[in-house]
C-alpha cells in the first residue's frame, strides 16, 4: 500500500485551487507504478519523492497520462506536505527535477507553515511570429482583432515551456471557446506543452487560462511554472514597474472552472534582464489516502 495525499495548491482553501497528488516515498515505485498511481489520482499532476537526503528532495512530476519535467501547483503541494510532515530540514530544502534543481523557502505564520516560495528555473523566451496570430485566436475561440498588441506574444518557460497569448481584457478570457484538438496540434508544432491566455486587470495583475490537452490536461486550473515564465517575460520585454530591480506581480486563474487560486510572483531584475524567477502560493490538504500496488 503507497500513501499519497492530494493537496489544492495556490489557495488555502481545500478544493479550490488547482489539484495536485503528493507521495512522499516512492523510492520503491517502478515508472509504470508512478503512471498508474497517477492516473489513478486523477489531479492534473503527482509529484513523487524518490529520494530525500540532508535537504535534497529528488522528484518527477506524472500527469495521468505522462512524465512531464517539472509542475509548479505540485511543487508548493509538496512543499506544504514537506513541512507538515516534519521532513523539511533547516530554512530551506532544494529540488532536484528533470528540469533542473529548484530551491524551496516556506514564509511561517504563527510558527505554522502557510506559503511556499520556489525560485524557478532561468526563463528561455522564444518569439512567436505573426503568422501564428490567426491560428492561435481560431483554437481559443476568437478573433484575432481580439489579441492584444502591446502584450508579447510568445513561447517561454521556466521549466516547461507554454504559448503565451494576450487577450485585450478579462471578459475575452472569460467567453474563450477553445477547440482542444487544435490546441494539441498548434502546441505540438509550437513545442509547447500549452497555450496560455491572459488578460490584464492592472499594471502587474492578470487573469490567466492554460490549455493543455497534448499533456492531457484540456484546461489547468492554477498554473504555477507559466505563471513565472509569464512575469519573466513581461519583465524581460519592460511590460511590469521595477523598483529597486525588483517586480512583482498577482495572476489570478481557475475562476472558469469554479476553482479560482492565486499566485504571487516576483522577479528579480536587472535592466532588462531577468535574473530569478520566484513564485509563491499558499496549499490545503484535501484528503489522504492509499493505492494498492499490484505486486503480481
Amino acid at each position: 500500500m503507497i500513501a499519497y495525499s492530494e493537496v489544492s495548491a495556490f489557495t488555502d482553501t481545500p478544493g479550490q485551487g488547482n489539484q495536485a497528488g503528493v507521495v512522499l516515498d516512492a523510492a520503491s515505485l517502478t515508472d509504470a507504478e508512478m503512471q498508474a498511481l497517477a492516473a489513478f489520482v486523477g489531479a492534473p499532476e503527482t509529484v513523487f519523492v524518490t529520494r530525500l537526503d540532508a535537504g535534497l528532495v529528488q522528484v518527477r512530476y506524472f500527469t495521468p497520462t505522462q512524465e512531464v519535467e517539472f509542475c509548479g501547483h505540485a511543487t508548493v503541494a509538496l512543499g506544504l506536505m514537506l513541512a507538515q510532515a516534519g521532513l523539511w530540514p533547516g530554512a530551506a530544502v532544494t529540488l532536484e527535477t528533470l528540469a533542473g534543481r529548484i530551491p524551496l523557502r516556506q514564509a511561517c505564520e504563527a510558527g505554522v507553515p502557510k506559503q511556499i516560495w520556489m525560485t524557478q528555473r532561468q526563463p528561455e523566451f522564444r518569439p512567436l511570429g505573426r503568422e501564428w496570430r490567426a491560428e492561435l485566436a481560431g483554437a481559443l475561440g476568437i478573433d484575432e482583432r481580439m489579441i492584444h498588441r502591446g502584450l508579447p506574444l510568445a513561447a517561454a518557460s521556466t521549466g516547461l515551456w507554454s504559448a503565451f497569448v494576450p487577450l485585450l481584457d478579462a471578459l475575452i478570457l472569460d467567453g474563450l471557446e477553445p477547440d482542444f484538438p487544435a490546441i494539441a496540434q498548434l502546441s505540438e508544432a509550437l513545442g509547447v506543452g500549452s497555450v496560455y491566455a491572459y488578460a490584464p486587470m492592472g499594471v502587474n495583475r492578470f487573469a490567466a487560462r492554460d490549455f493543455a490537452p497534448l499533456l492531457g490536461i484540456p484546461e489547468d486550473a492554477v498554473t504555477g511554472s507559466a505563471a513565472g515564465a509569464l512575469m519573466a517575460l513581461l519583465a524581460a520585454e519592460g511590460r511590469l514597474p521595477v523598483k529597486q530591480n525588483r517586480a512583482v506581480g498577482v495572476i489570478y486563474q481557475g475562476h472558469g472552472l469554479g476553482t479560482p487560486g492565486e499566485i504571487e510572483v516576483e522577479i528579480e531584475v536587472l535592466g532588462n534582464a531577468v535574473q530569478a524567477v520566484h513564485v509563491g502560493g499558499r496549499a490545503a490538504l484535501d484528503r489522504e489516502g492509499y493505492w494498492q500496488r499490484d505486486e503480481g
